[in-house]
């Protein structure tokens, strides 16, 4: 049976889709994050913040459903331009660090509400 994870700790949708979704027994689906501050609805400046905004978000929603970062297994990173690549690997290091996650990162033509990045997750817990 899927249940439905939410937070006021990180955006809330801007579709008819769910923040996260448990399946099963253990695995944990987390639609894309996008780099909104949830307590005030901005959008922080540049690939750096915007990255660690993104990720803040997918880690509020991992701890709503009891999981952490060592949790996760895939992401997917998408980048409105490649050239921020490096910028956003090097804040992405910081928050996998011990298990780093398989992964697929590519630019996109255009992100919504125009920002730079947006990270999607699967994590798994036993």
């Amino acid at each position: 049976m899927n249940k439905v994870i939410n937070t006021k700790n990180a955006p809330a949708a801007i579709g008819p889709y769910s923040q996260a979704i448990q399946a099963g027994n253990g695995m944990l689906f987390i639609s894309g994050q996008i780099p909104v501050n949830p307590q005030t609805g901005e959008t922080p400046e540049g690939i750096t913040a915007q990255t660690t905004q993104a990720l803040e978000n997918v880690g509020a929603i991992l701890k709503e459903a009891g999981y952490t970062f060592n949790d996760v297994c895939k992401t997917t990173c998408l980048l409105n331009s490649m050239d921020d690549f490096a910028a956003m690997n090097e804040v992405y290091a910081k928050y996998f660090n011990e298990t780093l996650p398989a992964r697929a990162a590519f630019a996109v033509v255009k992100l919504p509400k125009g920002v730079l990045v947006e990270i999607e997750a699967i994590a798994y817990k036993n």
